[in-house]
């Protein structure tokens, strides 16, 4: 926590006024030495390893910063299986929203 966030981790919002929970913090499309970029459908993720064991999909070319989703366990995927997870995710998202739609 202390990584992401300046304070002590205890969660003071006057530390970190732009802190938002379940969003990441960095700037959308950021990319890092663990992260990878990939297009599908148009749309563009920036992919990162998470604590879980699992990846990150941050959707850099949607229209709401810091939105995607995450997949755990994910270790040694293919580059066509992480395709299959984000077009699961782009299914279920509503053109309309950009968010997941509600059922």
């Amino acid at each position: 926590m202390k990584a992401i966030y300046p304070d002590d981790g205890g969660g003071d919002r006057k530390a970190n006024p732009g802190a938002v929970p379940g969003l990441r913090p960095e700037p959308a499309g950021s990319a890092d030495a663990t992260s990878r970029t990939i297009e599908v459908d148009g749309e563009t993720f920036v992919l990162r390893p998470n604590a879980f064991g699992g990846t990150d999909y941050a959707w850099v070319s949607g229209p709401n910063p810091g939105y995607g989703f995450g997949v755990s366990p994910t270790t040694n995927l293919s580059p066509d299986e992480h395709t299959r997870n984000i077009r699961d995710f782009l299914d279920t998202v509503d053109p309309g929203t950009g968010y997941i739609e509600d059922e």
